[in-house]
């Protein structure tokens, strides 16, 4: 299955259990930018908008580019996010058209020379990536960590570690890297709609069956008043020219 295809039927479940972002993290994509209000933004993989309306909750203009039709329908409106069909090597934005492109958990999809040859043709100043993990120096965290990766039927996890290597060497930019810790408090139908929200793990059958009672086993194990906390470290980086 194509990448742009994975979440058509996990739309739902990506709008209402995947987390957001530390303000810190949009701090740092915008730091050095000026008003905010002045930009214009192009959020690349943008899926149902979290990122692009936390740029435009600052201020800014967000272009939300997303090739799933199902994503963009389960995307919350916002004055300032206008969305676009495109895909991340093919966005349909004119040259030097944004100021700043970003790409929100969502560059392990497309980290090729295209998709990064594209991020600098639109954007005149700035491009970013922002991807959080889990921080499994927690326990909750190692222990959701085992059950997903006990389940994951591809290596997405993987994918994504390797994309951190290779925004690092964004061609022709200087890049920084931060890291911003947060965590998700959750509940068990947090819990389990999270894991239903990844396209590497099983959402239906027998599979999807044990999964969840995985889930849910450790949940027990962990909760403290029906509640307990997802840890995650976000990596922000940051290629400017």
């Amino acid at each position: 299955m194509q990448s742009t295809e994975r979440f058509g039927d996990r739309a739902q479940a990506y709008a209402a259990y995947r987390p957001s972002y530390p303000d810190e993290a949009i701090d740092a994509v915008l730091e050095g930018l000026g008003d905010p209000a002045a930009l214009e933004i192009a959020d690349l993989g943008a899926g149902t908008g979290i990122s692009s309306r936390l740029f435009a909750e600052r201020g800014a203009h967000v272009v939300a580019v997303e090739p799933n039709t199902d994503m963009r329908l389960a995307a919350a409106d916002h004055p300032r996010v206008d969305w676009e069909a495109g895909t991340a090597d093919r966005t349909g934005l004119d040259d030097a058209s944004v100021d700043v492109v970003v790409a929100c958990q969502a560059f392990h999809w497309f980290a090729t020379p295209f998709a990064m040859s594209e991020m600098r043709r639109i954007a005149r100043r700035r491009a970013a990536m922002l991807q959080y993990e889990r921080d499994e120096r927690d326990p909750f965290s190692k222990a959701y960590g085992d059950v997903v990766r006990a389940h994951a039927r591809d290596d997405t996890e993987t994918m994504r570690m390797h994309a951190l290597a290779t925004f690092a060497h964004f061609p022709n930019a200087t890049v920084s890297r931060r890291a911003f810790s947060a965590r998700q408090v959750l509940d068990v139908d947090g819990v389990l709609g999270r894991a239903s929200s990844a396209s590497y793990l099983p959402n239906s059958g027998p599979e999807a069956v044990t999964l969840r009672h995985d889930l849910r086993a450790v949940f027990e194990r962990f909760e403290r008043d029906g509640k307990v906390e997802l840890a995650m470290v976000t990596f922000v980086l940051i290629a400017d020219w």
